[in-house]
């Protein structure tokens, strides 16, 4: 059991995954913490509000809030709200966190960071879909803390930071659907002088159930936070240009062939969702 000297709080935003969450909240139930740990669970307008009320009574440690299909990024600030933690971490309904994951981001902030992100597997590693998502988040997140112009990148399914630097930076909930909401967050974290570290022992297993219209719907949706994202800040904080998606095509291909033909598929998908953003607005 590892020490910490904070009550922390766990917000999992959730919809339509009871038996997804149930997994997550066993896990959370798990979690070997020496201090005071809530779980508060954010029902984003489920059309089986029952299954994760079920879910919640089943959990040790969590309760539930509800919201009326706001967004993720709406639900863990809402959750934030209610929470009694000084300490925040954030995850989603379909990861595992593993036992040690609250105890690693809780040091990590103890010990000066004002906000930290973990490491995601993926937890479906005979699918090429998921793990071509992976492949793509991975990708991100090492290139933002390899090049010190850019601004540190955590996803949002594996991230902590301190109650008062959420309080000064809330997830803007402009960011209606999943994608670039958590991107954006960091950027305003970095803008505004807070700093992020990251801890590779903070693991949280990503079970992604994704079929192919799945896939493409939601790199379709990262497509227009991207656009936003874009909007929003300067040329600073983007990726990086051709270097950047040359390496993630290379990533996605060491994975396998399949991995990297979804991989490909992918940035199609966001390159329709962007540009279909732009239209838009």
């Amino acid at each position: 059991m590892v020490r910490a000297t904070a009550a922390v709080s766990v917000i999992v935003p959730t919809r339509d995954r009871p038996r997804a969450l149930a997994r997550c909240l066993e896990a959370l139930d798990r979690q070997r913490l020496d201090a005071e740990l809530e779980v508060v669970v954010v029902d984003d307008g489920s059309t089986d509000p029952a299954g994760v009320a079920d879910a919640v009574a089943r959990s040790a440690r969590a309760r539930l809030l509800r919201l009326n299909g706001r967004g993720p990024a709406a639900a863990r600030n809402h959750g934030a709200r209610s929470a009694g933690g000084s300490l925040i971490l954030f995850t989603d309904d379909d990861c595992e966190p593993e036992p040690a994951w609250a105890a690693r981001l809780a040091a990590a902030l103890l010990n000066g960071a004002d906000a930290a992100g973990g490491k995601t597997i993926n937890g479906r590693e005979h699918s090429a879909l998921a793990e071509a998502s992976q492949a793509i988040a991975d990708h991100l997140v090492e290139t933002s803390h390899r090049l010190p112009a850019r601004a540190p990148f955590a996803t949002s399914n594996n991230l902590a930071c301190r109650a008062d630097v959420l309080a000064a930076i809330p997830f803007d909930e402009r960011y209606r659907s999943p994608g670039g909401e958590d991107r954006d967050w960091c950027a305003r974290l970095a803008e505004q002088g807070f700093q992020l570290t990251f801890d590779a022992t903070a693991i949280v297993l990503h079970h992604h159930e994704l079929g192919l219209r799945d896939f493409w719907h939601q790199h379709v949706a990262y497509g227009r936070g991207a656009y936003r994202f874009r909007q929003s800040h300067s040329s600073e904080w983007r990726t990086g240009g051709w270097p950047f998606y040359t390496g993630l095509v290379r990533r996605g291909f060491q994975r396998g062939t399949a991995v990297g033909a979804m991989v490909c598929l992918a940035q199609v998908a966001t390159s329709v969702g962007f540009l279909g953003e732009a239209r838009r607005q």
